[in-house]
């Protein structure tokens, strides 16, 4: 292989990863910074040019990558959800598909100064928005679950509706010429939803039998997800235009919705493989954008995209949501989120190529989806966590909320303490003595096992940030932590100590340090240290550094262990680990176990 091909390929997952690392430090949402990446290193520096890197291969590679992200959003699709969002979603992807298509043709029509039949057509794709927008800004902005669920399945499920559209108009558009119009859209629908859907419910019925029967071993589980995946997705796209995309989805959600066999190592695999997908497709989409482009950027097209933001889907939330139980501030959020992405900038590139030779406008498509993709994920993704935390219908980029597994005394005591300091506490036990003790201190419990998904939906995430396991069963905490580390990451899960009361020597028969989360505290206090110095008199103390004890005192003042460090100011938390600890200034308050 050509060795700049490698260097080539090898800086796109660099750049696309330090984009996302870069995201995360700043606080910022990630398709921003790898849009901005991306147009660095393409149109301005000259160093990436995807058409010359992957040549022939650029299209086929963005298909197969949409489709794997869209069975891994299929896979998060619960039925569940459906009872407390099926409407306004029924609604959204039905009655706001069309009057999203309508609108925007309209406007492509008036400010563009196309024809009519690319208008439409161009219309039809700007009923997309998709998971490789969408989700990412889900996780950055942590909206309200109703709201969540709402967005993820209308980001998801639009793209195969989406597309399909744009192909139902682009071949009923030929085939005004030649025949009825409305029959080839009719029977390219009907086509579609029997040979995708089908095909995708049966790639998933062929893949829970095999699993169910132990007739593919678990290493293998993986490897013959993907190759169902791209096999049932080429399959279906060659029986029928733009079926793949449906295909795909229906096998997601139908994995996602049986309960004969686990799923859950299929989808982390497939998160991972999503997060490297979008970086490269995203660095790959704005690098391939020339400085030729963006020159046909005028204000005609400024003026498109402000319509689409500010007429088409305020419009179409609001016709869409009309006799929902939605409230008027949730119908605003909903209306401030329609970010596009990788599906419609690929089939906008697929028809516009296809497009050339006889409508000539359609070469300006492109740069026109273009800006339509970044107005849009750079407007949304700035300001849409600002509008919904002024709504109040979505949590702080920051959360400082946690989550403690256990209602004991002590544990009662610690979310009691952090609750009066403007923390946000959720308890979670299985005894209902506790969570009624809970209760009665006025702290949110729930009763119920932490490793019960349905414990997990019930949570508001929104503002919640960290898990602290304090049980006293180690393996159930370590558990807790493994399930956790997939919401919150790895740097903001913890547990009491799993190690013995003897100092820092480890039992061998404790729980493995891969598998648990971050060591809360001190190695020497465990769940049974804890009580009986509680026993022995020990209490919690509130003290305030520069004031009640000094900085340098904290580690070595006798009988006293930090717990937690709570900024006055911002109501930041920090927690005291046995690896790393938090670093207190004047004005601070120290939360401390002392004797």
């Amino acid at each position: 292989m050509n060795e700049s091909v490698i260097i080539g390929i090898a800086a796109v997952i660099l750049l696309g990863t330090l984009a996302q690392w870069i995201a995360w430090r700043l606080k910022m949402p990630s398709i921003l910074i790898l849009l901005l990446t991306g147009f660095a290193a393409g149109p301005l520096a000259g160093y990436l040019d995807p058409d010359k890197l992957l040549g022939d291969v650029l299209f086929p590679f963005v298909s197969m990558s949409t489709a794997l992200i869209l069975y891994e959003g299929g896979l998060s699709l619960k039925k569940s959800e459906l009872s407390h969002v099926g409407k306004p979603v029924r609604n959204l992807l039905t009655i706001g598909v069309f009057i999203t298509w309508v609108l925007a043709s309209l406007l492509a029509y008036w400010l563009l100064g196309w024809g009519w039949r690319l208008s439409a057509l161009f219309g039809a794709i700007l009923t997309v928005t998709g998971p490789t927008v969408i989700i990412p800004l889900l996780r950055f902005i942590r909206p309200t679950p109703q709201l969540s669920s709402i967005l993820k399945w209308e980001g998801i499920v639009v793209d195969p509706i989406g597309a399909l559209l744009a192909v139902l108009v682009f071949e009923a558009l030929l085939a005004s010429d030649k025949g009825d119009p409305i029959q080839v859209a009719l029977v390219g629908i009907l086509k579609t939803i029997v040979i995708g859907g089908g095909l995708g419910y049966i790639a998933a019925r062929i893949l829970v039998l095999f699993f169910r029967r132990y007739w593919i071993p678990d290493f293998l589980h993986n490897p013959s997800s993907l190759m169902m995946v791209f096999t049932v997705y080429a399959i279906s796209n060659h029986v029928q235009p733009e079926s793949g995309l449906l295909a795909v989805t229906v096998m997601g959600a139908a994995l996602a919705n049986q309960k004969s066999v686990p799923i859950r190592h299929i989808i982390e695999f497939k998160e991972i493989l999503r997060v490297v997908l979008i970086s490269s497709l995203f660095i790959l989409l704005a690098a391939r954008v020339t400085m030729e482009d963006l020159k046909l950027i005028d204000l005609s097209a400024v003026l498109f995209l402000a319509g689409l933001i500010f007429i088409v889907r305020p419009a179409t939330v609001f016709l869409s949501t009309l006799g929902t139980s939605l409230n008027w501030k949730d119908r605003l959020f909903l209306s401030w989120m329609a970010p596009r992405g990788i599906v419609a900038a690929a089939v906008t590139s697929i028809f516009a190529i296809q497009l050339e030779q006889s409508v000539p406008e359609a070469s300006e498509m492109v740069p026109v989806m273009f800006a339509v993709i970044v107005g849009t994920v750079a407007l949304y993704g700035i300001s849409a966590g600002f509008a919904g935390r002024l709504l109040g219908v979505a949590g702080d980029q920051d959360p400082q909320g946690v989550i403690i597994v256990g209602g004991h005394y002590w544990a009662r005591v610690l979310g009691k303490l952090l609750q009066d300091n403007k923390i946000r506490v959720q308890m979670i036990d299985t005894n209902p003595y506790h969570v009624t003790a809970c209760r009665m201190l006025d702290l949110p419990a729930i009763q119920g096992n932490i490793l019960d998904e349905g414990v997990q939906e019930g949570l508001d995430l929104s503002t919640t940030g960290r898990m602290m396991a304090l049980t006293s069963n180690d393996e159930v905490n370590s558990l807790a932590a493994l399930r956790f580390t997939e919401l919150f990451g790895r740097g903001e899960v913890y547990q009491i100590s799993p190690y013995s009361d003897q100092g820092v020597t480890k039992d061998k028969n404790q729980v493995p340090r891969e598998l648990r989360g971050r060591c809360l505290f001190d190695h020497s206090l465990t769940y049974s240290a804890f009580s009986r110095r509680f026993a022995e008199g020990a209490d919690i103390k509130k003290l305030t550094v520069g004031k009640d004890i000094k900085s340098t005192e904290i580690r070595k003042t006798p009988g006293l262990t930090p717990l937690f460090l709570i900024d006055p100011n911002s109501k930041k938390l920090n927690i005291y680990t046995a690896e790393i600890q938090a670093q207190a200034d004047d004005g601070d308050l120290l939360i401390a176990l002392q004797d």
